[in-house]
């Protein structure tokens, strides 16, 4: 009897010990799996947050490189162009520019001769102590410098070497002058303020003006950080900038803790700096993660079963939260590049979209894999006449009519406006295929429509040639073909800008 009552006691006793040693391991492993939880989520945040950081900064630097490259293209070809014009006085070269100017689209475009002279397509003046380049004495590669206007106004300034004689002068470089704002207003972000960027020099000065939050704002961005990184770090940070690489930094002001991430512009010595606080990310966590972890409080006074039940759920949630935040950032990506690249008043594809992919074909063409490509220039007759006797309102109808005449005769077609009165078509495959038939429609059209009395629309167009070595090889062409068609339609009484200026003069 007492050895059985002993052993009735023993296994009352384990169990009860067991039972303990059973709920102990219980609370502490599921403590020990709420803290790396809450660690994980953190790590997921983060991760989260470099990563759409990163691929914002690394987007805007490569397209301000873009843009970069794309003015030093143009203005090789605005010389090539001037170099083979008959230009005989100032008023003649000043003519020439204005013209390059307005086709390439180049800001502030001016040539150099050898006495420091700039010729711009309005006056001209001694460059030697306004522009950095010129002081060299000789300028033998492409020069990126940022230069003052007026005030604390910059520009970036983009020069090239040139050797070309006119009016018998010899003439070495050309430049242009692209405004800071305009570059602004390319990277601008529409996210709620939630993330922030700026420019910045080698120095650390706010190049661009724009807020990088609330806490650095404009201010120089080593003063702002000093103090609230390890030296070392702030050291680390301060010559990433000086030798131009990428990286990332995360700093505490107060209670609050950033993440900024930095990437160089090529060739300008700018670093452009994007930010966007982890604590937007994390509070979209925050609920969820309160919620279940007073769930699993609770689950630590029942079955180990339900709590290790739980444990799986909680960890498929968040993996299933970061991803579904990070398809919705792709999401917003899309929207953000589509509302970059959409014109806001005919809603066709915008200037923007147009530089974006006249860089991808110009590679295609290099590498000899665009095929079936034709380009049409199209330009609006009489808007000016519409806007002086009419107004801008029903000027802006009648670039809306005209861009409705372009999308439906050349609906197989990508539709770009670059400028006020002015329109691009890319045609490839079924649109390259039907090119002739469908524009000998679109010209019959415009002429019926001078008679009507409804919108007319000039054209010139072109298919890619063996000898193209860009796609504004193609434009230049189709440009000058509508130039000659809007000579035909002003024959048969279509207004032109010309025809306008002659009734008014009358």
């Amino acid at each position: 009897m007492k050895g059985k009552k002993l052993s009735e006691k023993a296994v009352a006793v384990t169990a009860a010990i067991g039972s303990v040693l059973i709920m102990v391991t219980v609370i502490a492993n599921t403590y020990w799996a709420s803290k790396q939880a809450i660690s994980s989520t953190n790590e997921a945040v983060s991760a989260v947050s470099a990563f759409y950081l990163e691929s914002m900064a690394d987007r805007r630097a490569k397209t301000i490189t873009n843009l970069i490259n794309n003015n030093f293209d143009y203005m090789e070809k605005a010389v090539s162009v001037i170099d083979d014009e008959k230009i005989e006085s100032q008023e003649d070269l000043r003519a020439a520019i204005g013209r390059m100017k307005s086709l390439l689209s180049l800001n502030r475009f001016a040539l150099v001769d050898e006495d420091d002279i700039v010729y711009t397509q309005y006056t001209t003046y001694t460059g030697g102590s306004r522009h950095p380049f010129l002081a060299k004495k000789t300028l033998d590669d492409k020069m990126i410098s940022t230069v003052f206007r007026y005030g604390s106004s910059k520009d970036l300034c983009l020069a090239i070497p040139i050797d070309i004689k006119i009016m018998g002068k010899q003439f070495k470089a050309c430049f242009v002058q692209i405004d800071i704002n305009d570059i602004v207003d390319l990277l601008a972000f529409d996210d709620q303020e939630s993330t922030h960027f700026a420019l910045y020099s080698e120095n650390g000065s706010n190049i661009s003006e724009t807020e990088l939050g609330q806490l650095i704002g404009t201010k120089n961005i080593f003063d702002a950080t000093s103090g609230n990184v390890s030296e070392d770090k702030w050291n680390s940070f301060r010559d990433d900038f000086a030798n131009a690489k990428r990286g990332t930094l995360t700093f505490t002001i107060g209670d609050v803790v950033d993440t900024i991430c930095y990437e160089p512009v090529a060739d300008t010595g700018w670093e452009l700096v994007v930010m966007i606080r982890e604590s937007v990310i994390e509070d979209q966590f925050q609920e969820i993660r309160e919620k279940s972890l007073a769930t699993n409080r609770r689950q630590i006074l029942f079955l180990l079963a339900l709590a290790s039940m739980f444990s799986t759920v909680l960890y498929y949630m968040i993996r299933r939260v970061a991803k579904e935040k990070l398809e919705e950032e792709k999401e917003n990506s899309k929207v953000f590049k589509s509302m970059a690249n959409t014109d806001s008043m005919t809603g066709v594809r915008n200037k923007h979209a147009y530089m974006e992919t006249e860089a991808q074909l110009n590679s295609w063409i290099r590498e000899g894999a665009a095929d079936k490509l034709a380009l049409v220039v199209c330009d609006i007759n009489g808007l000016k006449y519409v806007n002086d006797t009419q107004g801008h309102a029903a000027g802006d109808e009648l670039i809306k009519d005209a861009c409705s005449l372009i999308c439906n005769v050349f609906s197989h077609g990508s539709v770009y406006r670059t400028g006020g009165d002015e329109f691009v078509v890319l045609l490839s495959g079924k649109g390259y295929d039907t090119r002739d038939e469908v524009i000998a429609d679109f010209n019959r059209q415009v002429e019926e429509n001078i008679g009507n009395g409804d919108v007319v629309v000039s054209i010139g167009y072109t298919t890619l040639q063996p000898s193209d070595e860009q796609l504004h090889d193609l434009f230049e062409r189709a440009d000058h073909m509508m130039y000659d068609r809007k000579k035909e339609l002003k024959s048969m009484g279509a207004r032109t800008r010309e025809f306008d200026e002659d009734k008014q003069q009358q």
